[in-house]
């Protein structure tokens, strides 16, 4: 019995410990929602990042991944849902976007 209650025990603290808060999850999941992470385009809090430097026809040009902790919702939830310029698809359920827009919307 003495045996069992310690097996009950440390199952019911494993549990506990491993649920996440709203944000950690947003947070994550703005990391890897559907293998590649947000922040390698968008930086690590959605203010826009340099993804790269490059020449076309002897022009300097940059590719930057725009900012994006600053979009209402309703256009948020359209990129995300249409894709937009080089944005890939994620295919993500209106609460993961939900989560995203909050990690983004954090400090707002």
């Amino acid at each position: 019995m003495k045996h069992l209650l310690l097996l009950f025990l440390s199952l019911s603290l494993y549990a506990e410990s491993t649920f996440i808060t709203d944000m950690e999850y947003a947070a994550q999941l703005y990391k890897n929602p559907r293998g590649i992470g947000c922040h390698n385009c968008h930086g690590d809090f959605g203010k826009g990042k340099l993804i790269a430097k490059y020449k076309h026809k002897g022009i300097k040009r940059e590719l930057r991944g725009p900012q994006i902790d600053d979009l209402p919702f309703d256009v948020f939830y359209e990129a995300l849902s249409k894709g937009q310029k080089g944005m890939p698809r994620y295919y993500l359920t209106k609460k993961e976007v939900q989560a995203l827009f909050l990690f983004l919307h954090q400090d707002n």
